[in-house]
């Protein structure tokens, strides 16, 4: 069967791929398997489209009679928390989360606040495809989507209560805040002037085509944030995607760090916070071994996911709990506040931490083992991609490879990531090593294991 949802759920080219017949289907689709009766809150980010697509899944839900709750504008996490601690059925979430500004997405949320499980994905593909729809009685669909209010209130009440604000007060912060010109804008800046810091504003006008910078929080992307916050003498910055899930620290020098160095920091911190929390923590392959490293001796253990945040959730929900859950794009779960990724919730947890331990963010991310990294990717299709990680594989025997998403290899001083993209038709390599020469040369002898299955 052919699929619609990708690592983190339904995206392509608003107006073309993604269109409003497809949104009213997909929104059926998703009606008939949360059942007549269900309550379901949707939202979205500041996208081209957004309200179109949102007017569409509402139209596709209520024909199924869904009852729709519209929370507007607001990030993801944000609206995943209302769906838990409110009591609804689920929720869908319009964005494209750090895709290009020309993309939309669909994103389904589960009653616990974590986006669905891949089998009930599949249940909802099915669906699609088969066009299943109910015939309902004109009656039935009288009511109209109700507006639900105070959401990013409740949200940032939430966030503050698993901090401690005087602590964080007493440092007097300055952060730079770097929104991506979308909904992040409407939680972080106020976070943080109720934390006493002091926020230094960039790219926080919403603008659904992204001027300032494009929607995937990286040290390239974040230049312009990372030179303000050397300028303005700040404590730290931060970057956030189109839907703010995820967070990029810039520390005091200017320096953005990958989201599994605040990922390693974080988990040790909440480690401390809380001891009754499983000693585990559970990250992607994408993430440097630099985790293993710094946590082992630490007493948490490093379980490796398959890439897909969703994937880390559910199996932190599955078995028993964690520590935390993290991705090297800047995704952190802090367990205790919720089993997503949230943007605002690591922000706010970075500065208790930077107050807690009396550091400032540079001198902490230095004790963090060295890496040299380098990402890139290769245009391919999904049978190039499969076939460039069996190549790798091979010309890699021998080493410790860990082989759950793509092909993982391990050396002493060097690790090689080669999978396929859930979103794009790329092949993506990353590449760490103890020096920058080491990088490079293990980077080249991946690509050319996975250049000869790639035409062009």
């Amino acid at each position: 069967m052919a699929r619609l949802f990708g690592t983190d759920g339904v995206r392509g080219v608003v107006g073309s791929e993604l269109t409003p017949e497809l949104a009213l289907r997909l929104g059926r689709a998703i009606g008939v398997v949360f059942g007549k009766g269900s309550r379901i809150l949707l939202g979205r980010d500041v996208r081209a489209g957004g309200d179109l697509l949102a007017k569409a899944v509402a139209s596709g839900l209520q024909a199924e009679m869904v009852k729709v709750y519209n929370a507007g504008l607001l990030p993801t996490p944000a609206l995943q928390y209302m769906v838990k601690s409110e009591g609804f059925d689920g929720g869908v979430m319009i964005t494209a989360s750090h895709n290009p500004p020309e993309y939309n997405g669909i994103k389904v949320v589960d009653s616990d606040g974590i986006e669905i499980s891949r089998e009930k994905e599949r249940v909802i593909e099915e669906h699609y495809f088969k066009g299943t729809a109910s015939v309902t009685e004109w009656r039935a669909l009288v009511a109209s989507e109700a507006l639900h209010t105070g959401a990013l209130e409740r949200y940032i009440e939430a966030i503050i209560q698993h901090v401690d604000p005087q602590v964080i007060a007493k440092r007097g912060f300055k952060v730079v805040v770097d929104c991506a010109n979308s909904v992040g804008a409407l939680v972080t800046p106020k976070l943080l002037s109720l934390l006493k810091a002091k926020p230094i504003t960039i790219n926080c006008d919403l603008n659904p085509e992204f001027p300032g910078r494009e929607p995937e929080p990286t040290p390239d992307s974040l230049r312009l944030a990372s030179l303000l916050v050397r300028e303005s003498g700040a404590d730290l910055g931060v970057g956030h995607d189109g839907d703010a899930d995820r967070s990029i620290i810039i520390d005091e020098r200017g320096e953005a760090h990958w989201g599994d160095r605040t990922g390693a920091l974080l988990t040790a911190f909440a480690g401390e916070l809380d001891k009754s929390l499983p000693r585990v923590t559970y990250t992607g392959v994408s993430s440097s071994m630099l985790v293993e490293e710094f946590l082992g001796p630490r007493g948490i253990r490093v379980e490796w996911t398959p890439v897909g945040s969703v994937v880390i959730s559910r199996m932190i929900k599955e078995r028993g709990g964690a520590i935390s859950g993290f991705e090297e794009n800047g995704g952190y779960m802090h367990v205790p506040h919720q089993i997503v990724r949230d943007g605002a919730m690591t922000l706010a947890l970075t500065l208790y931490m930077l107050a807690s331990w009396r550091e400032n963010a540079s001198s902490l991310y230095s004790k963090l083992p060295k890496y040299h990294a380098i990402k890139t990717k290769v245009r391919a299709t999904r049978q190039e991609a499969l076939c460039a990680v069996e190549e790798v594989r091979r010309h890699f025997r021998g080493y410790r490879l860990i082989e759950i998403d793509g092909v993982k290899v391990v050396g002493e001083d060097f690790w090689i990531l080669v999978r396929p993209s859930g979103t794009e038709p790329v092949l993506r390599i990353m590449v760490e090593g103890k020096t920058r020469e080491r990088a490079e040369t293990a980077l080249q002898e991946a690509k050319n294991a996975a250049l000869r299955c790639i035409s062009g």
